[in-house]
């Protein structure tokens, strides 16, 4: 058996720590690495799929913000345009309504009976009218072959005129009263919401008496007074927007359909009028609005979608994405409207790919799958 020099087994030795020691520090070296997480894009969430469209720098108009009181268009007080006794009454207080439709009823039976009376009338009227118009006629055949007077032409002439007159006046008569009849029926004159009753069931109506209050609400008005140095720029036409305290998240699109050249003479303000569209029925008058509209001049400004800005109580985010396919969360400060376009005063320039779609699901440094998304331009 071969023996092993004492320096060879101290050497052996010695190499056999070292190989122990090292197999060590790998492991240690695997262990840290494993605690510091698994490298990026390995093992952490998927990249999230949204949509980007890149920021824009525009010539906007510069625009004034004031506040504002909402007024109806058009407020109307209908009335009956005959006398008679209320029968039915659907004209409630809060109902919509729609041009044409039913507020209220009157009592027809006196003027139905009128109506048959005259008719009657008119059978008899016409009748005569025919044997007066026969009568006429053998008149002047009479008078051409000389056995008739000139005046029995004449009496027979006036005959006829008579009944004409008579079966003419029945038949105006008869049309008015189916007029009357058909104004007891009392119609909406407009679509709009019942403000106020005016009548109830069983009561007398004299011609012209109110039955009901009716607001239009589709289309409203916002009355701004606005400041002396800024009324050179204003313009009728030009486009505004307003919103609402009680109504976050809705803005309202409209234009200056009156400046009144007349200013307050202690507040040195003119009044503006602006009509904004309430199809769904969701802005009242008498709301108090913040009213943004054209004042003049234009400007460069950055605008991104209105899309890509999330509301978090009074703060004002979007995520942009970075050079890394993640995404960064920007506080911004909004400006003007223009469409579907919104300025962003600070915290984006233009060239940023803004995230439009798929945003509210969004933390900073979301890996993304981004694809672009173009919208109208602004």
């Amino acid at each position: 058996m071969r023996r092993t020099h004492p320096d060879q087994s101290g050497n052996f030795l010695h190499l056999l720590a070292r190989g122990v020691c090292g197999f060590t520090l790998t492991l240690l070296a695997c262990a840290s690495t494993l605690a510091q997480g698994d490298p990026p894009g390995k093992g952490g969430p998927p990249p999230a799929l949204v949509r980007y469209t890149v920021a824009r720098e525009i010539e906007i108009k510069q625009t004034l913000t004031l506040p504002g009181s909402v007024e109806a268009q058009t407020w109307s007080t209908v009335a009956s345009s005959i006398a008679g006794q209320v029968i039915e009454f659907t004209g409630r207080e809060g109902r919509r309504v729609q041009a044409g439709d039913v507020l209220a009823r009157l009592r027809t039976t006196t003027l139905e009976l009128t109506l048959d009376s005259q008719k009657a009338s008119l059978k008899e009227a016409e009748a005569r009218l025919k044997l007066a118009e026969s009568t006429l006629a053998r008149a002047k055949d009479l008078q051409e072959s000389g056995v008739a007077s000139k005046q029995q032409l004449d009496d027979a002439q006036s005959e006829y005129n008579a009944w004409l007159g008579r079966t003419d006046a029945l038949k105006a008569e008869i049309a008015r009263i189916r007029d009357d009849i058909s104004q007891a029926t009392i119609r909406a004159p407009f679509s709009g919401v019942v403000a106020r009753e005016r009548t109830e069931m069983g009561q007398w109506l004299a011609v012209g008496a109110p039955v009901v209050d009716l607001l239009l609400i589709d289309q409203l008005e916002v009355r701004v007074d606005v400041p002396e140095k800024h009324f050179a720029g204003l313009r009728a036409g030009a486009s505004a927007t307003a919103t609402f305290e009680s109504l976050p998240g809705l803005t309202a699109q409209g234009r200056v359909i009156a400046i009144i050249p007349q200013a307050d003479t202690q507040a040195r303000t003119f009044p503006v009028k602006v009509l904004i569209d309430n199809a769904h029925g969701r802005i009242g008058a008498g709301m108090l609005a913040q009213v943004s509209l054209a004042a003049g001049g234009t400007y460069r400004a950055t605008v991104v979608p209105k899309d890509a800005v999330i509301s978090r109580g009074e703060k004002r985010v979007l995520y942009v994405v970075n050079g890394s396919g993640s995404v960064d969360e920007l506080a911004v400060e909004t400006g003007a409207g223009s469409r579907q376009w919104i300025e962003i005063r600070r915290g984006v320039k233009a060239g940023d790919k803004v995230i439009t779609r798929g945003n509210e699901r969004l933390s900073p440094g979301r890996p993304v799958s981004a694809i672009p998304l173009e919208y109208e331009k602004p």
